[in-house]
């Protein structure tokens, strides 16, 4: 048994943006998720190896009806997320940071 894969956190969807357009530009960019609580971009480093980088909804915006979108899995759409949350709003807190 082998490593599945490795996971960064970024602070702010404007970040995964930018990356998500690098990683597209080198041709790595695998897929992208929108998983309700968390937003993820997948990739393929030049071995083969995936690798994710996500956002993660602030504890305080997390809504009974985000806390339902976790059934299921939807493809990302980062404009409509930067809408609803904000390019610049801080991820993960009090979720992954204090």
């Amino acid at each position: 048994m082998g490593l599945y894969h490795l996971a960064w956190e970024v602070d702010t969807l404007e970040e995964l943006q930018r990356i998500a357009a690098r990683l597209s530009g080198l041709g790595s960019l695998a897929g992208a998720s929108d998983h309700s609580t968390t937003k993820a971009l997948y990739a393929k480093d030049p071995d083969g190896l995936e690798f994710e980088v996500s956002w993660l909804v602030p504890a305080a915006l997390i809504t009974e009806d985000v806390l339902r979108g976790r059934e299921s899995i939807r493809p990302l759409n980062l404009a409509a997320e930067i809408e609803r949350y904000g390019a610049t709003t801080r991820g993960g807190v009090g979720v992954s940071f204090a």
